[in-house]
């Protein structure tokens, strides 16, 4: 009888007391990212494309001549802004140099829909920016956008 009564008991402890494999799961920020891109979308009035990763896109001025590649080497000046208006990072007019395959998956791909010259915005999921963990200022989960103006390919 005492092993009867054991046994629903050391089965209540075994599994009460396990951790929940769910709390361990990284957050996917996916479905509160689209909806808080779509806000920002609408209450802007924006006219923005979805490529098929999920990042959105304004082109206010294409630019001209080629598009550069993911491996090609820009100069961008740019503002970065969480979906609130706060700024956490900026160039100068003379904008940055650097290769797109050593920047964030949204700006490797955002950049190549923009000639030499081109202008607009990238509306970021947090999947193709800083993911779940952030940067800096930068925490996880967030949507980041970006003004951009491609300066020159080089």
């Amino acid at each position: 009888m005492i092993k009867k009564m054991l046994a629903p008991l050391l089965l209540l402890v075994m599994f009460g007391c396990s951790s929940d494999s769910s709390t361990n799961d990284p957050i996917d920020f996916t479905e509160a990212n689209e909806q808080e891109i779509q806000a920002f979308i609408a209450a802007q009035e924006l006219n923005a494309q979805r490529s098929s990763t999920g990042l959105y896109y304004v082109i206010n001025d294409p630019g001209f001549g080629d598009r550069p590649t993911s491996g090609s080497n820009v100069t961008v000046a740019y503002r970065g802004y969480f979906t609130n208006g706060d700024v956490f990072d900026e160039s100068g007019p003379e904008g940055i140099s650097f290769n797109l395959n050593q920047v964030i998956p949204g700006w490797t791909e955002g950049i190549t829909y923009f000639g030499e010259g081109g202008s607009g915005m990238l509306l970021v999921p947090s999947r193709l920016g800083y993911g779940n963990t952030g940067r800096g200022s930068i925490p996880g989960g967030a949507v980041l956008v970006f003004d951009v103006n491609v300066l020159s390919i080089n």
